[in-house]
C-alpha cells in the first residue's frame, strides 16, 4: 500500500485535497482527521504539516508527500522532488526598510530575519554574503520594527504585508516555490507510485488544456490544424455538408481564446471548447 504525507492545513492543503479528488482518490470529511485509507486504490494519507512533510519521506516512513519547494529545500531531507504540481505559486524575497538596501551585498554583516534559515544560509554562502541569520516562527516583518533584525527573508504574495510593514523587497528573487511531489532522494520508486504519479500528470494536463472542436472546410484544414496541432494529432472527420470537415483538438487553456478569434477569421464555424475532466497522455 502506497503511503503518502499530505498538507494537513492551509492553503496547501486546500488545493492539494481538490488535486487528489481529481485524480479519483478519497479524502477526508473532517480536517481533524489524521489518516485516511483509501482500500480502492491501495493508498493511505497522512495528513501532517506541510514543513514536517518531507522529513518524513527522506527518513522513508512515508514513501512520497506534496510539500512546497521552499519547505523541501529548507528542511535539508533526503529527499527530491518528482514534479511540480502547478499550485500554491510563490516568490521568497528579501525585504528591508524602505530605501535602506537595493542589492544583495547590502546584506554583509547584517541581520536577516527568516523562517527558512536552511535556504537564507545557503544563497548567502553561495554568494560570498558574511551575514547573521535569525530563525523565526512565522511574523518575521515584525522583527525589524522590534529590532531583532535589520532585514527579512520570506515568502512573498501580493507584498500588502510588507508594505504594512513599511518594508520593500530588494535584489533579485531568491527562491521561486510552489507544491511539488517529493520521493525518497536515490531510492527505488515504491509500489503503487507509477500509477499516482500517472493520475496527477494527468490532472495537471486536464487543468491545463481544453478540447476544442470546430468545422471548417477542407481546403483550408491545414492552415487550421497548424493552430491547433493537439498533443498527438488532431481528429479531423468529414461531414455531411460536401467540402467540410469537423476538427477535435486538445488546445492550451490559457489561449484558448485567441486561438478561436484566429479560426474564426480562418473561415471556422461552429467552434466549441469543453473542459477535460481527465486524461491520460
Amino acid at each position: 500500500m502506497l503511503r503518502i504525507a499530505v498538507p494537513n492545513k492551509g492553503v496547501l492543503a486546500e488545493s492539494a485535497a481538490q488535486m487528489l479528488t481529481e485524480a479519483g482518490y478519497r479524502q477526508r470529511r473532517n480536517s481533524r482527521d489524521l489518516v485516511t485509507l483509501d482500500t480502492d486504490n491501495d493508498v493511505e494519507f497522512f495528513y501532517l504539516r506541510p514543513r514536517d512533510i518531507a522529513i518524513y519521506v527522506g527518513e522513508g516512513t512515508l514513501d512520497v508527500g506534496i510539500t512546497g519547494r521552499d519547505l523541501l529545500l529548507d528542511s535539508g531531507a533526503h529527499v527530491e522532488e518528482s514534479i511540480a504540481l502547478g499550485f500554491g505559486a510563490s516568490t521568497f524575497r528579501f525585504a528591508a526598510p524602505i530605501g535602506t538596501m537595493s542589492k544583495i551585498e547590502d546584506l554583509q554583516g547584517k541581520r536577516i530575519a527568516t523562517s527558512y534559515d536552511g535556504i537564507v544560509e545557503k544563497f548567502l554562502t553561495d554568494h560570498g554574503i558574511d551575514a547573521s541569520v535569525v530563525r523565526l516562527d512565522g511574523a518575521v516583518e515584525s522583527s525589524v520594527r522590534l529590532g531583532v533584525a535589520d532585514a527579512i527573508a520570506d515568502v512573498v504574495e501580493t507584498g500588502s504585508t510588507l508594505r504594512q510593514a513599511d518594508l520593500e523587497v530588494f535584489a533579485d528573487p531568491i527562491l521561486s516555490s510552489e507544491s511539488v511531489l517529493i520521493t525518497r532522494l536515490g531510492a527505488p520508486n515504491p509500489e503503487g507510485f507509477d500509477v499516482f504519479k500517472r493520475r496527477l500528470d494527468g490532472v495537471i494536463v486536464a487543468r491545463t488544456y481544453v478540447m476544442m472542436d470546430y468545422d471548417i472546410r477542407v481546403e483550408i484544414v491545414e492552415q487550421a490544424i497548424a493552430l491547433t496541432p493537439g498533443i498527438e494529432s488532431p481528429t479531423v472527420s468529414p461531414l455531411h455538408r460536401e467540402g467540410w470537415v469537423a476538427v477535435r483538438s486538445m488546445v492550451p487553456r490559457d489561449a484558448a481564446q485567441k486561438i478561436m478569434d484566429s479560426l474564426w477569421e480562418l473561415g471556422a464555424r461552429g467552434t466549441l471548447v469543453t473542459d477535460i475532466l481527465a486524461c491520460r497522455i
